[in-house]
């Protein structure tokens, strides 16, 4: 009688080795729910016209275990519009830790980046704000309920960049995060390009039939002082503005979660906090009716958010249409999806924000802020100047 042949164990690393282990080119992804480090490429997820990205994904994911490929994933990006490019690989080696603690990334978090930086806003301070005067324009005619208006920092180094550090500060600052590093690198850059941050939201985790989406909408900067924050908090609580806004884009998510789910938990929203911001926030869970169908997976899921109102705007088109009027420069990744999707389906994908992308000596950083009725230009400017704190702490621009 032949011996039974036994699934082989799979390897159990530290979250902070799997930190120190990121190189420029390897997928790096930290959560609540663990680490995940891939390194190469088995294959690339292809654009396909006429075929989505989770079935393009599905496909490979196929076509890699029947090569032998054990556990396949898929992981990387894809950007804010439709025809934006995106970055989705089968991974030829993965890596899993446990959530990092935010303790054990101290000798990497102090290497030191670079001192000297040059910064150039993208549009000018005025003209982002003229651009929320002309977006509140659009939401009095009733073009529009909602629009996120999103603007960039260019910060140029005086040597060229390295992310590992960056990222190793972003887990140490914020373990509870959703730390990601994603190779962008298109065809024709003069070097590689590589899309990090700490993203707050999460926009879709899949364990099984379990789902969970997390949106924020309605911001306010976190204080030095306690009783400024206390202050602040209590005064997102109540905001009938702030509460609005977020009442629009968990309608929409809860819309668009329901076909797939028997059951739907839509609490109340909370107020949660990162090292720079409060925001509002509401968990919404479901269980999903047929976790077998391909159309449920984490990624499939992720498409059928994405964009949510969070990033975008309600209703969907016309608000995408006046952010290309409104904004200089295409967003490209920023506001898109990051994360992975297994070969059963689980998986997590968060909103990329609070990210940069960096070459070289270049990283331009990104930050946006919702505009209803009642915005205030100033107000909003302020917001993406708090927002941008989480990836200038880490790059140790000042502000």
């Amino acid at each position: 009688m032949s011996s039974p042949v036994l699934a082989r164990p799979r390897p159990q690393y530290d979250a902070a080795d799997l930190l120190t282990a990121y190189l420029p080119g390897s997928f790096y992804y930290s959560s609540r729910r663990g680490t995940l480090l891939a390194d190469g490429v088995h294959a690339v997820v292809p654009a396909e016209p006429g075929t989505s990205r989770a079935q393009a994904a599905a496909r490979a994911l196929a076509d890699a275990r029947a090569a032998g490929l054990a556990d396949p994933i898929v992981a990387g990006a894809v950007g804010f519009r439709p025809d934006d490019a995106a970055s989705l690989v089968v991974p030829a080696l993965v890596r899993r830790a446990p959530a990092p603690d935010g303790t054990a990334t101290a000798s990497a978090a102090s290497v030191p980046v670079p001192a000297a930086w040059t910064v150039t806003p993208q549009p000018d301070p005025v003209d982002y704000a003229e651009a929320v005067r002309k977006a509140l324009l659009h939401i009095e005619t009733g073009d529009i309920d909602k629009v996120v208006l999103a603007r960039a920092l260019d910060v140029t180094a005086d040597a060229p960049v390295s992310v590992p550090p960056l990222l190793a500060r972003l887990t140490r600052a914020d373990p509870a995060a959703h730390v990601f590093a994603v190779d962008v690198t298109a065809p024709g850059d003069p070097a590689a390009r590589t899309l990090f941050g700490a993203s707050p939201e999460l926009l879709i985790s899949r364990r099984g039939r379990t789902v969970t989406v997390n949106p924020l909408a309605g911001s306010r900067p976190r204080s030095a002082d306690d009783a400024e924050n206390r202050r602040r908090i209590d005064d997102l609580r109540t905001a009938a503005k702030d509460h609005a806004e977020h009442a629009l884009v968990i309608r929409q998510v809860a819309d668009v979660l329901r076909p797939f789910c028997s059951d739907l938990d839509v609490p109340a929203p909370e107020v949660v906090g990162t090292p720079t911001m409060w925001h509002l926030s509401t968990r919404i869970t479901g269980t999903l009716d047929d976790p077998d169908d391909p159309g449920s997976s984490s990624l499939a899921l992720a498409e059928a958010l994405h964009p949510t109102p969070a990033v975008c705007g309600v209703p969907t088109t016309t608000a995408r249409d006046v952010i290309a009027d409104l904004e200089p420069a295409s967003r490209g990744y920023y506001a898109g999806l990051v994360g992975w999707s297994g070969a059963d389906g689980d998986g997590e994908w968060v909103v990329t924000i609070r990210c940069a992308e960096a070459s070289g000596r270049s990283v331009r950083v990104h930050a946006g802020a919702g505009i209803v009725a009642g915005s205030d230009p100033e107000a909003e400017l302020a917001e993406t100047r708090a927002k941008f704190r989480t990836l200038l702490g880490a790059l140790g621009v000042a502000e």
